[in-house]
């Protein structure tokens, strides 16, 4: 519909102009009338500027999901725009206008999201970077960070998207392309772009197709690198382009970059040192240390819960909790640490209240609402006082791209899940007290 707007507009202002003038006149009376004039003829760029913007960006993107548009989705008019249109035409067996009909705009739409909703296509606010990106989840379900980096790969590493944070004092675009054109030694370069504040290189980095595009800001870098194997060129090349549109390095109203240094809490569940906690908020850390009771390592994580498992060694005074399986239904009392600049600088164990939820999708149970920071890994308690589980504060997933930063969010870890997971793991839980404020532990996350 969109697409014949400048048409229908000439064709009803024609009419209305015709049915303004007397029969046999044109407008004087006892004159001959002239002759009509033509209208311009309309052409497909012609037809497309008449669109808005936003119906641009929409039709380029559609286009670009479905194969047939390969270029920066900035709802430009172009000669490009206008040959993926017929290109797109041509394969589904119709007329090469260059303008789509109502007809063929509805089946294109319809394609574009067939191809999103396969690759599971979805806009994740970064916590470690600050970055926001276009993601493609379901091929690249495995996520890790380390430092300042993290990375989504496939199962078999065939599909690699990694950002990366840099900060330096002396950077530029072209410093940054040149350490990337070497990472690894070997990378051909077949495309490189490099201005002020951002630039694109890619190529093959052996049997596989690689793109990163950076981006400056000041003293600080943020870059999107995507790795590919050839053989599944025709599922990303798409993926590739959607990227690269909705590659946000600084949003205006993303998370902040995770900071160096992050507070948790921890639950105490055994006297010689077994300590669960939150795996979002202990992932890449170069050393984690449990106030009171000295470092601690990662022993085992779980990704389908989002927890980890902590172990000290030699400490002593430990009073574990018992796990004994509250009830989920209703109100909680999560009982943590809140992070120091929340308690001016202070260490105190606090409770707050939260509603729990079923979670979208069978996704594990929601708490409402989220609880400040610092609560990742707090004890979740029933109304009887019984331990039902893990109060787990998630990274910031979003639906759209673009927008404001989405509300912090938290869901639990049932009791069920955490009994399995040290089960697992062979950690037999001690005969514990129903004292969470004696069991919970702050748990401090260096990350350089």
């Amino acid at each position: 519909m969109r697409a014949t707007i400048a048409a229908a507009l000439m064709i009803v202002t024609t009419a209305i102009y015709a049915e303004a003038q007397p029969a046999g006149t044109n407008g004087r009376a006892g004159t001959k009338p002239s002759p009509p004039a033509h209208p311009a003829v309309q052409t497909p760029a012609d037809t497309a500027s008449a669109m808005t913007q936003a119906a641009r960006q929409a039709l380029q993107s559609d286009l670009a999901w479905t194969g047939h548009y390969n270029g920066i989705i900035n709802g430009e008019v172009s000669d490009r725009l206008i040959a993926a249109i017929k290109a797109f035409q041509k394969d589904q067996g119709g007329k090469q206008t260059g303008v789509l009909n109502p007809q063929e705009r509805g089946a294109l739409a319809s394609v574009a999201r067939k191809s999103r909703s396969n690759v599971g296509w979805k806009t994740v606010s970064d916590a470690s970077t600050g970055v926001r990106l276009g993601l493609p989840a379901r091929l690249v379900p495995q996520r890790s960070s380390e430092g300042d980096d993290t990375k989504w790969s496939s199962s078999t590493g065939t599909i690699q998207i990694l950002l990366t944070r840099r900060k330096d004092a002396d950077l530029t675009t072209a410093k940054l392309a040149e350490h990337e054109r070497k990472q690894p030694a070997g990378r051909k370069i077949a495309y490189s772009a490099i201005k002020p504040d951002v630039f694109v290189l890619s190529g093959t980095q052996g049997l596989k197709k690689f793109y990163t595009r950076g981006q400056l800001r000041g003293n600080e870098a943020r870059i999107l690198t995507v790795l590919y194997d050839q053989a599944t060129e025709g599922t990303m090349e798409p993926v590739v382009i959607a990227m690269s549109s909705a590659f946000d390095p600084f949003p205006a109203n993303g998370p902040p970059p995770r900071k160096i240094v992050e507070y948790a809490t921890g639950v105490t569940v055994s006297r010689d040192g077994a300590i669960l906690t939150g795996g979002d908020v202990t992932d890449g850390c170069k050393s984690i240390v449990v106030a009171g009771h000295g470092n601690a390592d990662r022993i085992a994580d779980d990704k389908d819960h989002g927890l980890a498992l902590l172990r000290i060694y030699g400490a002593h005074g430990l009073q574990p909790i018992a796990l004994d399986g509250g009830a989920t239904k209703g109100g909680l009392a999560l009982v943590g640490i809140a992070d120091p600049q929340n308690q001016g600088g202070g260490a105190a164990v606090s409770q707050v209240k939260a509603s729990v939820a079923q979670g979208a999708d069978g996704g594990e149970p929601a708490l409402s609402p989220a609880p400040a920071l610092g609560f990742s890994g707090a004890a979740a308690l029933d109304t009887n006082g019984k331990f039902a589980g893990l109060a787990l504060l998630k990274p910031t997933d979003v639906a759209g791209l673009s927008g404001s930063a989405p509300a912090a969010q938290a869901v639990l870890a049932p009791v069920e899940a955490v009994q399995a997971f040290l089960k697992a793991n062979k950690v037999t839980p001690a005969s514990g007290s129903s004292n969470a404020n004696a069991a919970v532990v702050r748990v401090i996350c260096v990350r350089k």
